[in-house]
């Protein structure tokens, strides 16, 4: 039986990843989800291009080959997770709706779990 995804990736969101990597310029393995603390609820999401795989990476495979490697020091925190991809009147950007986030900053930059 197959495991669950850790974290699920909306179509806006794909479409955004696809696009991203496709104007780098040079090839990429995938886009790497990590967490850092930060701010004033103590994490934040960073996402960053991948050039290479290190083992102990978890491997999300999304359609047309698109990859997102998780930081292993990362996954118990975004298990569950949903990636989306907003523009609103004032910011665009990648969304976690995580559900495992027992509070956010006002500002929204950071969370706690």
């Amino acid at each position: 039986m197959a495991l669950p995804s850790p974290i699920s990736v909306t179509p806006v969101a794909l479409d955004h990843i696809k696009a991203l990597l496709d104007s780098r310029g040079k090839p990429s393995h995938g886009i790497r989800l990590g967490v850092r603390s930060k701010g004033c609820s103590g994490l934040s999401y960073t996402l960053e291009y991948a050039d290479d795989a290190s083992g102990f990476e978890e491997v999300v495979e999304l359609q047309d080959g698109v990859k997102i490697l998780i930081d292993p020091k990362a996954i118990m925190f975004v298990l569950g997770t949903e990636m989306d991809y907003e523009v609103n009147k004032m910011e665009e950007g990648f969304v976690f709706r995580n559900p495992n986030e027992k509070g956010r900053c006002g500002c929204g930059e950071s969370f706690h779990v």
